[in-house]
């Protein structure tokens, strides 16, 4: 038995599994009827090669293909829907001997699915009725476009979001194991930190301790130490440690069953400034604060906002910020210390689709002017996962403006030039919202050892 298993048993995973397939199975079959078509064709999608090379780019298949097969890394796969019938697969499994052919799907999904393997990069032939109306979604050219096919009718594509913004029972258990996987990498990437390690030993340690390839995880994963931490999408991993590192930040994820957990860990070295570490459970605090609100019904632009009142009383509290804390947030300050949104939705994709639409209709909802950055701007209901990712950084291109201008003399600009070499602060959970309020799926006990 994997460990995996263990946590959850493949009996009640398969359970939910079967439930969670007959669920789309009725909803596509609704989905499909009131916008006129027959049937659906997905496509997986496939990795482009880099320009003048034969290598290809790495890779992530069509987010409503892996709503109904997990497949993250499948690539020139079809999967057809047609109401009344199984889902038919057909899984591209050429005869090769370069590389290790796709192995066919087996489980639940050999269970409720069809399975035709593919020997040719193609699109299948496909047993409709002459005239059936036909949709093709996904990154399909016009080579591969079925004739007589709509490819991705946009109010389909709409409700397919929809569909999976609320998550039932099976992927709310996928999402969970991805973040035992996670949080093993970030009790690994904490204790290299401990032991004098370098960004890219971090980096290795976190795959590791989660198990996983770099080209597996679900994002870059983001391993920042001292001032890298302060760059919010820091992409490179230094080879090299600092003689005195500071700080650590790590934003680092896992994907299980196509499912992402996207988590964020923010730890200070024995050598850290004390308001460094003063800073970093006050964020944790108030992230936890934030967290214990969220129920159906909550406006997710007004916890943002509650997000940045938070961190304006952080810092009145630790004598940062001199002036009131309502004032800070009214003249933009605490936005220089925090400019990213609260989070955003989860689920196939890290920043999962949906979240800026009001329902299946797709009816806009922008993000507030004054946070575009902002990727989730509904209102919470049972079902929807969203990350809570509060921050605090030291970014001197945002923070510049306030040394001149009014609100110059309400900045402890002595501390702030200290903290400059720490970087920064994320502290990032995943939550699920449920009928009786929320669980946060990334709490809990670590992976049982192998």
């Amino acid at each position: 038995m994997t460990a995996t298993d263990a946590l959850t048993g493949t009996d009640a995973l398969g359970q939910r599994q079967r439930a969670h397939l007959e669920r789309l199975q009725q909803r596509y079959a609704d989905i499909l009827a009131t916008l006129g078509f027959d049937a659906v064709l997905i496509y997986s999608g496939h990795a482009s090669h880099h320009y003048g090379d034969d290598q290809e780019a790495s890779f992530a298949a069509y987010g409503h293909f892996m709503h109904w097969t997990g497949a993250a890394n499948h690539q020139h796969d079809w999967l057809l829907i047609q109401p009344g019938r199984a889902p038919c697969w057909y899984y591209h499994a050429p005869a090769d001997f370069w590389h290790l052919p796709t192995p066919a799907p087996n489980g639940v999904l050999a269970e409720a699915m069809a399975l035709e393997p593919l020997r040719d990069v193609t699109t299948p032939r496909l047993p409709l009725p002459d005239g059936s109306r036909l949709a093709v979604i996904g990154n399909v050219g016009d080579a591969t476009l079925p004739a007589g096919a709509v490819r991705n009718p946009p109010a389909l594509i709409t409700a397919l979001d929809e569909l999976r913004v609320r998550k039932d029972d099976y992927e709310r258990e996928c999402l969970h194991l991805a973040n035992r996987h996670a949080l093993a990498g970030h009790e690994a990437a904490r204790l290299a930190f401990t032991e004098g390690a370098s960004e890219l030993d971090i980096q290795l340690a976190y795959l590791a301790a989660s198990r996983q390839r770099e080209l597996q995880v679900p994002y870059q994963n983001i391993v920042g130490i001292d001032r890298h931490a302060g760059t919010l999408h820091y992409q490179h991993y230094d080879p090299e440690p600092p003689t005195a590192p500071r700080s650590l930040l790590v934003d680092a994820g896992h994907r299980y069953r196509g499912y992402c957990a996207d988590i964020t860990r923010t730890w200070a070295s024995r050598g850290a400034d004390p308001l460094f570490s003063r800073l970093i459970q006050g964020v944790t605090d108030y992230q936890q604060r934030l967290i214990a609100a969220l129920k159906p019904g909550i406006d997710y632009v007004a916890m943002h906002d509650e997000m940045h009142r938070e961190l304006a009383e952080l810092l009145v509290e630790t004598k940062m910020v001199t002036s009131s804390a309502e004032a800070a947030v009214a003249n933009g300050l605490t936005r220089a210390f925090c400019p990213h949104g609260l989070g955003h939705g989860l689920g196939l994709q890290v920043h999962d689709v949906g979240g800026r639409q009001r329902n299946a209709k797709g009816d806009a909802l922008p993000a507030p002017i004054r946070d575009p950055a902002l990727r989730f701007t509904r209102t919470l209901d049972a079902g929807m996962v969203v990350t809570i990712e509060p921050g605090l950084y030291i970014i001197p291109m945002l923070l510049a403006p306030f040394r001149e201008g009014a609100a110059r003399h309400t900045v402890d600009w002595n501390a702030v030039d200290r903290l400059e070499s720490h970087g920064g602060i994320r502290i990032e959970d995943n939550v699920i919202i449920t009928a009786a309020g929320h669980d946060n799926l990334t709490q809990g006990a670590p992976l049982p050892e192998r």
